[in-house]
């Protein structure tokens, strides 16, 4: 009888050894490279701004951060690959409101679950969106863009480097009860590239990746899609004062690891990204892209993102956007 019941206590010993164990393990962590998967190509907001913070927390951590672009499907393919990574903390997720809110109303299936695959760590901030023309667009007020495209229906060309640009400009144009003809691109450099040259008239575009471009009256932009002006273009008005009150949604980037890395792990990697956003160099780099840069609690993130996940739903329906 005591033979069996010491017997019986060895799965709890067995238990208790692997989790002291373990805990032991993630104490030391890192103890390698980690990797920061990109869902959009070099050059795009979402890099320059993953970069940045990459410089404070691989000083913090101690260990070389690889950034890992990966463009395609919308963010699909990022989230597809960082969802299927082992939960070991070493690899990060720099997901936007394309892999987790949208693309789950665009796509008909997708290869992991927005709201059960991931670990949410922290909010890192939110986008300026700008609609820019080429100067051979006879407008210059997004009042007078929607005046030329109901005269001339469907000849304006759009582009779109993801999914805040596809849903945000879908939402304008129907709420203006226009017609514009949709120019889909895998990131935004490739789209501004052939806005810059003409071949695409229209982009609604995240400031980083056209600031440039702006500053050389390359491209003019006509409007923001922020609650207020940005003090980045003091002289640019909202889409909000163009008479669209309804046009309210927020393109957002967070940073997450594979369900079910450990509370350690994440707890540690959350006190790190708090204390690069609260960096007055960070920031101050943050805000020349025109990045909020917000940081927050693993628990809060989780309930932002399940909110989204709901208001970009619908958004993407009241646009008459068709999943695919």
């Amino acid at each position: 009888m005591k033979l069996s019941m010491r017997f019986s206590k060895l799965p709890l010993i067995v238990a208790a050894g692997c989790a002291v164990a373990a805990q032991f393990a993630y104490a030391q962590y890192p103890t390698r490279p980690m990797r920061f998967v990109v869902p959009f190509g070099a050059g795009s907001s979402t890099d320059i701004i993953v970069r940045i913070m990459a410089q404070s927390m691989q000083q913090a951590l101690g260990q070389p951060f690889v950034v890992d672009n990966r463009p395609g499907a919308d963010g699909a393919l990022a989230g597809d690959m960082v969802a299927k990574a082992p939960a070991d903390g070493y690899t990060l997720l720099a997901a936007t409101n394309s892999p987790l809110s949208a693309v789950p109303h665009l796509r008909k299936s997708l290869p992991y679950d927005p709201l059960r695959d991931f670990a949410p760590i922290s909010m890192a901030g939110y986008y300026t969106f700008l609609l820019a023309v080429h100067p051979s667009v006879p407008v210059k007020t997004l009042r007078e863009l929607f005046d030329h495209a109901r005269a001339h229906p469907a000849k304006l060309n759009y582009a779109s480097g993801n999914t805040s640009s596809i849903v945000l400009s879908a939402m304008m144009f129907s709420q203006a009860g226009v017609k514009l003809t949709h120019v889909p691109y895998r990131s935004e450099p490739p789209a501004v590239l052939d806005l810059i040259s003409g071949q695409v008239q229209v982009m609604m575009s995240s400031y980083a990746t056209v600031a440039g471009h702006l500053r050389d009256n390359r491209l003019r932009p006509l409007a923001l899609a922020l609650a207020k002006r940005s003090p980045l273009l003091p002289n640019v008005p909202t889409v909000l004062e163009a008479g669209l009150p309804k046009f309210s949604i927020t393109p957002w980037c967070g940073v997450f690891a594979p369900a079910k890395t450990p509370k350690a792990v994440i707890e540690r990697l959350n006190r790190e990204i708090v204390a690069t956003l609260k960096r007055a160099d960070i920031r101050a780099q943050l805000e020349q892209q025109a990045f909020a840069g917000e940081s927050s609690t693993p628990e809060w993130l989780d309930n932002w993102v399940k909110d989204q996940h709901r208001i970009w739903g619908a958004a993407i329906r009241e646009a008459g956007i068709q999943p695919e």
